[in-house]
């Protein structure tokens, strides 16, 4: 059982909780309102559950810890990402307690970065970061949040769409130096993520076979993937196993640089100008995901094997990529009409035939 004392002119708590013995203050002067408190807090650990005070002594600096730990307990790969997230959150939360985090706080949170001119997707990770630190919170065993708040959700307008039409990459193939041609055509292809294809290595490759292969921990959703080369890829690769062998430095890696002495890494000046050579729209590389996405659901491949192919994980992010352009709506508006037609045929048939009957 808990008891009531005075310090100064304030009552204060004391009651215990598994032996240990928790002081806390009622902050009123009314002895009938510190009654009340203190029932509440019996009632609480009469029930099992952690006293609300306890809550309240965490800190928003604790949950990032939390946030931290578990993202470098698990090797996620979006560490740095969370990282710069967490930054900015500590502007506006640093010090705060986390019940002091709450629906209309973090809506103000969400105008200022607004009004900074930050887009809705940055806000959104942002906020995605802060709701993961209350959910870990909540977890734990014991919990140090007892309720996760109400986290809103901006609608992402700056999703790309862009993609080539296979004349655009043709041009662009042609108006790209040598050592980036083959890189290039396995990204248009096949899809695959731009560090998964700079950071391929030949001990993913299988010659003999036609076969790469990326493993759990190579892929950014943690599924390991295998693809089949065709005749064109095959040829490409046995041109840079060549390259490979003839080098002063033999490096693990597929797709090497401009000079040969290191994996691919940035060409954006060098891509920049091919697509003006080539006079198209500039680009960006990650519109070879697109684009592989279309082309494989176009030429029937069925979509849970692209998807495989890909890597593509979730359903919602495969049909975002899987993008309907002016070709395939005018190709849908004339099958409808030629199924049409088809029909104004047999309805004509059969109303001759109901004529001559009669």
């Amino acid at each position: 059982m808990g008891m009531l004392y005075k310090r100064g002119n304030v009552w204060w708590l004391k009651y215990y909780q598994n032996g240990k013995n928790i002081r806390e203050s009622s902050g009123s002067k009314s002895k009938m309102v510190a009654e009340r408190h203190l029932k509440r807090r019996e009632g609480e650990i009469a029930q099992g559950k952690v006293p609300s005070v306890q809550f309240e002594k965490t800190t928003f600096d604790q949950l990032v810890e939390g946030l931290l730990q578990d993202y470098r307990i698990n090797d996620r790969k979006s560490l740095d990402r969370v990282e710069k997230s967490v930054e900015h959150l500590r502007g506006t939360f640093s010090g705060m307690k986390a019940v002091q985090i709450t629906t209309p706080v973090i809506n103000e949170y969400i105008l200022s970065r607004l009004n900074a001119g930050y887009a809705n997707a940055t806000v959104n990770r942002e906020l995605s970061a802060l709701k993961r630190m209350f959910n870990l919170g909540a977890q734990q065993t014991p919990p140090i949040v007892d309720r996760v708040p109400h986290f809103p959700s901006l609608k992402e307008r700056n999703a790309r769409k862009g993609f080539f039409e296979h004349w655009e990459f043709l041009a662009l193939r042609e108006a790209l130096p040598d050592y980036l041609k083959g890189c290039v055509t396995f990204a248009y292809k096949y899809g695959w993520r731009i560090e998964e294809i700079t950071g391929l290595r030949w001990s993913q490759v299988d010659r003999n076979l036609g076969i790469v292969r990326l493993e759990v921990d190579e892929t950014k959703n943690d599924d390991a993937r295998t693809i089949y080369l065709d005749d064109e890829l095959k040829e490409i690769f046995h041109e840079q196993w060549g390259k490979r062998k003839s080098a002063k430095k033999i490096l693990p890696y597929v797709f090497l640089n401009l000079n040969g002495n290191d994996r691919l890494k940035r060409f954006y000046k060098t891509w920049k100008k091919a697509c003006s050579d080539a006079v198209i729209s500039v680009k960006v590389f990650h519109d070879f995901r697109r684009t592989a996405v279309r082309n494989m659901v176009r030429s029937g491949i069925p979509e849970r094997v692209a998807m495989m192919i890909s890597g593509h994980k979730t359903r919602c992010v495969f049909d975002r990529y899987n993008i309907v352009n002016d070709q395939d709506l005018k190709l849908a508006a004339q099958r409808q009409s030629e199924y049409l037609q088809s029909l104004d045929g047999h309805n004509l048939g059969t109303i001759s035939k109901i004529g001559q009957k009669n």
